[in-house]
């Protein structure tokens, strides 16, 4: 078998969990599988290139931002190889550009456009256990880019799709996806098996367990994942195509996420064209726009309200701002204080009721509703973000997640 295991920054945070992290791959290289491990920076590393680049320039050119994020998977590659050698193990470790990894140029969130696998599958057939650095690649004329925050599970789940691997191990400092975050709410149940479309809904909505882009590569190229800890030995969470057991339940998850900001554009002209000179600048910007709500026309004017993630918030003021001068909108305002909860499931589809249940445990506590988005299986409401950590402990009894028995 071919197997890739990525471990994320805390699985690598001391020289003491790198050497567990070898010790973890070496013994599935001893059951005669080939290795290929992807490693995330050290822990907090990747925080502190971040605050460096912003005490030069608060928002710093990408491209250049990139070279300086893209540096701490190669201390994790490098001492990782030294400690497979150190063990006995020969090992090999590439950067993204080495692999290579070739990408689009949306620096700080590009894409993966295509992984050549030739040097991989040498060095594998060679006996050598594979390092790859998560989270970076390179364009195709040769610029450093990097994958997005948690970008080092895509990169794995990428490397398993291209190399056909028969399985693809995501290690983090939890032990499987939980029905909501067990920090927050100490009811909640880990879960053996979700759909990769649950898994989908609750990477978009704010649990930080698998990056987003790391689900759609799994589910478009039907990669076998398992979430586990690399702490324990404990049996993690497969995420897998849907079963008919799945859909029994309404309601399988409760996620949040506070890196949410809200703009308002008052006054808005209403008429056609307005929304697309609006919002393609932004999507050029590459600034993801979340949930979007228009107010009923009175008098030829509109408001647009739509959130976008918290650290988008700067740069989307600042093109927005200019476009609504362009056509002749009014204020234009923010609020940074909200947070999106969201309830999830497959059952949904079949279940009447879902949407009325939350919104009146909501009510019930007096948290009030500032957005609602939907889909066949996901619920979205935007609070004040003071009222976070009440909603999802409340949904996750109004919908007793806690007594659910896990998924088999």
């Amino acid at each position: 078998m071919l197997i890739v295991q990525k471990f994320g920054g805390t699985s690598v945070g001391s020289i003491d969990r790198i050497k567990n992290v070898a010790k973890r791959a070496a013994k599935t290289r001893d059951e005669k599988h080939d290795v290929v491990v992807v490693v995330s920076a050290m822990s907090g590393e990747t925080n502190k290139l971040v605050a460096l680049t912003q005490q030069v320039n608060d928002l710093p050119p990408l491209r250049e931002y990139d070279v300086v994020i893209a540096a701490g998977e190669q201390v994790s590659i490098g001492l990782l190889g030294i400690a497979f050698e150190s063990m006995g193990y020969r090992a090999k470790s590439f950067l993204g550009f080495q692999v290579p990894i070739i990408t689009d140029n949306a620096y700080s969130k590009a894409r993966i456009l295509e992984i050549k696998t030739d040097r991989m599958r040498k060095a594998l057939r060679d006996g050598k256990i594979v390092i790859v650095a998560g989270f970076q690649g390179i364009t195709r004329d040769g610029n450093v880019t990097t994958l997005g925050r948690g970008g080092s599970d895509t990169t794995a789940v990428a490397l398993a799709a291209a190399l056909k691997a028969d399985l693809c191990e995501i290690y983090t400092d939890v032990d499987g996806v939980y029905t909501t975050d067990p920090n927050i709410c100490s009811e909640a149940q880990k879960l053996d098996k979700i759909s990769y479309e649950e898994m989908l809904e609750m990477a978009s909505l704010g649990a930080k367990v698998l990056q987003l882009r790391s689900v759609e590569f799994a589910m478009k190229y039907k990669v076998p994942l398992v979430v586990r800890s690399s702490f324990n030995d404990t049996e993690g969470t497969l995420v897998a195509k849907e079963d008919k057991e799945m859909e029994q339940i309404s309601v399988s998850a409760v996620a949040y996420d506070k890196n949410q900001a809200k703009i308002t554009v008052l006054r808005v002209p209403d008429k056609p064209g307005i929304a697309a000179k609006l919002f393609t600048p932004l999507c050029e910007a590459n600034i993801n726009v979340d949930m979007i709500v228009q107010n009923v026309s009175t008098e030829g004017f509109t408001d647009l309200t739509f959130t976008v993630e918290k650290s988008d918030l700067k740069r989307a003021l600042e093109t927005v701002k200019k476009i609504a001068d362009n056509i002749d909108a009014g204020n234009v305002l923010s609020d940074a204080d909200i947070a999106k909860v969201s309830i999830i499931g497959l059952g949904m589809r079949s279940h009447a009721g879902v949407a009325s249940k939350m919104f009146n445990t909501l009510a019930h506590q007096g948290i009030n509703i500032e957005m609602i988005s939907t889909s066949e299986i996901k619920i979205s409401c935007v609070i004040n973000s003071k009222y976070t950590e009440l909603a999802v402990r409340i949904l996750h009894e109004a919908f007793e997640l806690g007594k659910q028995k896990k998924k088999k």
